[in-house]
């Protein structure tokens, strides 16, 4: 009878261990509003370079939209520019400059309990104009570090 309550126990003990450490790397996803997808096309003049941003506050925006549109005004076709950053955060991921048709598509963006992870993917498609694709995204406010895949 010892032996049946010692071997329930350490059952109980073994399920309930694995249950703890998968619950801490459980991964959900996270909603995002899309604000931008587009390219520039300034061939480097808005000096951005192939970068991933998270932008937490209004002064780091209005930056990036005022260099964003050095060359051309692309931000008049943004859905959203103003921002509640109290609330929210936003990812901007550029690509580096292509010679060919270009856009880059926010796959998906997953949390855990340490980490929020954006997954992005890159298309090709036929066109002559030399582009530097981007795509910004709207997320809630989040203190974890943010990585990108």
């Amino acid at each position: 009878m010892k032996q049946l309550k010692l071997v329930l126990i350490l059952l109980l003990v073994t399920f309930l261990g694995c249950n703890d450490e998968d619950m801490s790397q459980l991964e959900t996803n996270i909603d995002y509003i899309e604000i931008a997808k587009s390219a520039l096309y300034g061939n480097g003049e808005e000096g951005i370079s192939q970068s991933n941003m998270v932008i937490r506050n209004e002064t780091d925006w209005e930056k990036l939209k005022n260099q964003m549109d050095s060359y051309n005004d692309v931000t008049d076709n943004f859905n959203e520019t103003d921002i509640d950053f109290d609330a929210n955060i936003l990812i901007a991921v550029f690509l580096e400059i292509k010679r060919n048709g270009y856009e880059v598509n926010i796959k998906k963006v997953t949390q855990t309990e340490n980490i929020v992870s954006v997954s992005t993917t890159e298309n090709a498609f036929m066109s002559s104009v030399i582009c530097q694709p981007f795509c910004i995204i709207k997320i809630p406010k989040t203190e974890k570090n943010i990585t990108f895949e």
